[in-house]
């Protein structure tokens, strides 16, 4: 019966458990492009998995706003420290970490369109004249 006992404690502990990591973005307006690390997530409201805790390069546009370039952190729990994690990843069980980001747009100023309107304007005289 020990012995019994202490097989299912070993087999258990064999099994381990899960870690899982993950990141909700959203922003205001929805639908916005997200990309961290020059990988694209997807359009907010989205969840993504990551595997690592630190600082990401996100970017984040949607037409007709100014796109957003920005630093965003996922803290590292607690149990994600050595040796902690050992014991965190040994538990049978899942453990889930989301992370939240929310991101704000600003409109695009109308002027700003027109001077893009104004460039592309330009441009296309401009290779007339090299033809």
């Amino acid at each position: 019966m020990k012995s019994s006992a202490i097989l299912m404690v070993g087999a258990a502990l064999l099994l381990g458990g899960c870690l899982e990591r993950r990141v909700s973005i959203t922003s205001e307006p929805p639908g916005a492009l997200v990309t961290a690390n020059d990988v694209e997530l997807g359009r907010t409201p989205l969840e993504a998995d990551f595997t690592y805790y630190g600082t990401y390069d996100v970017r984040v546009e949607k037409e007709g706003y100014e796109p957003l370039r920005t630093k965003a952190k996922a803290q590292s729990p607690i149990y994600e420290y050595p040796p902690i994690d050992l014991v965190a990843t040994a538990i049978p069980a899942n453990i889930e970490k989301v992370t939240t980001w929310h991101f704000k747009l600003e409109p695009r100023s109308t002027d700003q369109a027109g001077m893009e309107a104004g460039a592309l304007e330009r441009a296309k005289a401009l290779r007339e004249q090299v033809r």
